[in-house]
């Protein structure tokens, strides 16, 4: 399973939104686009994904921007991923049951591994929230963090 640059880029626009919104304050997608270095139309595209699922809302005006719907212990990154990327399964038969999608599934031999891979995945990213990334995004900056005067 690979997972593409809007998976990922949905991670990384979601921590910053998370980070940078800390206080109430919106986050302009320029900002984003600039911290981030990605190309503000791209995500663009992505953040309309993020709204239609309801993560994250939109404040209209000049000082406008983003928001998270929720509180960052509410998403995981599974939550995130599969906004973006649909279902995170190697392959479609690991979730049927039965001759549900696949007339084979009672006689496949391989379905235990696909199946175990399947769990494996959602065991990784089901368990790891938004609130997770921003401890380790400060745990990461926390010398940009000490006042310079001091």
């Amino acid at each position: 399973m690979k997972i593409s640059t809007k998976g990922r880029y949905a991670l990384r626009l979601m921590l910053d939104i998370a980070v940078h919104s800390e206080n109430g304050v919106q986050v302009p997608i320029a900002a984003i686009a600039h911290r981030q270095s990605l190309s503000e139309k791209y995500l663009e595209q992505i953040i309309t994904m993020l709204m239609r699922a309801e993560f994250v809302k939109s404040v209209r005006g000049a000082q406008g921007g983003y928001l998270l719907s929720r509180t960052v212990d509410n998403y995981t990154v599974g939550d995130i991923l599969r906004v973006t990327e649909g279902s995170l399964s190697p392959v479609s038969c690991a979730k049927c049951a039965g001759t549900e999608t696949c007339p084979r599934a009672d006689e496949c031999v391989t379905i235990g591994i696909w199946r175990r891979l399947d769990e494996a995945i959602a065991g990784v990213v089901d368990q790891i929230t938004l609130a997770d990334l921003v401890a380790e995004y400060h745990e990461k900056h926390k010398s940009e963090q000490i006042c310079p005067c001091s």
